[in-house]
């Protein structure tokens, strides 16, 4: 059984107002704010005066903007064992930004407006010169899924061979209807902000690792990259791990459901190996049809039609969820998890996606009064609930939490 373990981007918000709040580099005093994906990124475990057992699996880091705050665990053999960790990394980077007065939210978009504020590093500062208003703005929060492979050139192949998949992984996590303050009418708007970048979105077949590589020497002799980590394709090889990195989904609102994208993605990376093993080319699906998919993922999630990654003609998304459990069958139950991702999938399908909960929740505030936000913080609120559940000394007393000096001045 391939490991596997994931990168979750968390918001940093204020407990009342559900404001974002610009304190990363607090979060991680005393530690250097690497920018996210250098060559030389460490991964950050924050200590903690409390320690645990997981402060030495699980690591905190800094993002492009500093109202983000990334998780990672550590690689993991089984479904409960990520789910713990996920948990974990989640209740870590909560108490570190509760001693700054603040909370953390699975949020892949911030609901209410802000200006957000870009790392102190000297690669953020390059991006933020380059590339003007989609670094400014990009305040996105993602859910990246590594699973092992055991070479490179399985690893190309596999990237071949899951393409026509991943857009389901969208639909399946799509968690960011609102962005600044604005009701978008998308359910992952994440998908959309984050493919401003020029280097993102799918790729096309590669063939070859030899390829691969070419095609990315090539997008580093443009020019028009800083380096190899803007490299933002939907899934690639990871530089710095013997893993294959999809990248496509939104931050889970709940732990659970991103431990059953992990689990899709591990069981999508080992069918693919298998097809690879036994010759089965990959399907030749044009690279625009991707786009196309991707799009209406993030347009419609779960609530209307998805192009099914058979034909790519529009099917129920239900459906079209369902089939990707079908599909990756014979995997899931080798690895005993088949009932487990097919009631995750059912599970979804019914209550709806982090999107469809935050439209919930808004509409019944403002049903019962019209604050002043839209209803927005009240959304935040109950995300920062939602991304607790399930840790260790989970609680929703956030009244007992002091406000340092630090945070009001974050506020003025």
């Amino acid at each position: 059984m391939r490991t596997f373990g994931v990168e979750e981007e968390l918001l940093i918000v204020h407990p009342d107002s559900g404001e974002p709040l610009a304190l990363a580099d607090a979060l991680l005093a005393g530690r250097k704010l690497a920018a996210d994906d250098a060559p030389d990124k460490p991964r950050l475990l924050q200590k903690q005066a409390t320690a645990t057992a997981d402060d030495d699996e699980m690591g905190l880091s800094a993002e492009l903007k500093l109202e983000q705050i990334e998780t990672q665990t550590r690689p993991c053999l089984d479904q409960a064992e990520l789910l713990r960790q996920i948990r974990a990394g989640r209740a870590m980077a909560d108490d570190a930004a509760q001693r700054q007065g603040a909370r953390v939210a699975a949020l892949a978009t911030s609901p209410l407006a802000l200006s957000s504020h870009t790392t102190p590093d000297p690669r953020y500062a390059r991006m933020l010169e380059r590339f003007g208003l989609t670094a400014q703005e990009q305040l996105t929060c993602g859910f990246h899924v590594h699973t092992y492979i055991e070479s490179p050139d399985e690893g190309v192949a596999v990237l071949d061979r899951i393409r026509d998949k991943l857009a389901v992984l969208i639909a399946l996590s799509a968690n960011s209807p609102f962005w600044n303050g604005v009701q978008t009418g998308f359910e992952s708007y994440r998908t959309q902000a984050w493919n401003r970048w020029p280097s993102s979105g799918p790729s096309a077949i590669y063939g070859s690792l030899s390829s691969y590589r070419r095609v990315v020497t090539r997008l580093l002799d443009s020019g028009v990259v800083l380096d190899e980590g803007m490299i933002y394709f939907d899934a690639r090889l990871s530089r710095n791990h013997p893993t294959v990195e999809v990248r496509v989904a939104d931050v889970c609102l709940r732990a659970e459901d991103a431990a059953l994208i992990a689990v899709l993605v591990r069981a999508l990376v080992e069918s693919a190996g298998r097809e690879w093993r036994d010759d089965v080319e990959p399907a030749p699906v044009p690279t625009v049809l991707l786009r196309m998919a991707a799009w209406q993922a993030s347009n419609f999630g779960l609530r209307g039609e998805l192009l099914d990654f058979g034909s790519f003609r529009p099917a129920p998304a239900a459906d079209v969820a369902r089939s990707l459990v079908d599909f990756l069958e014979p995997v899931l139950a080798e690895n005993g998890e088949l009932e487990l991702a097919r009631q995750g999938v059912e599970e979804i399908i019914a209550r709806g996606t982090g999107a469809a909960e935050q439209r919930t929740i808004r509409e019944t505030v403002m049903e019962k009064a019209a604050p002043d936000d839209g209803g927005l913080g009240a959304v935040v609120a109950h995300a920062v609930r939602a991304t607790l559940r399930g840790t260790v000394g989970y609680t929703d007393d956030a009244d007992a939490v002091p406000v340092p000096e630090l945070l009001r001045v974050r506020q003025s």
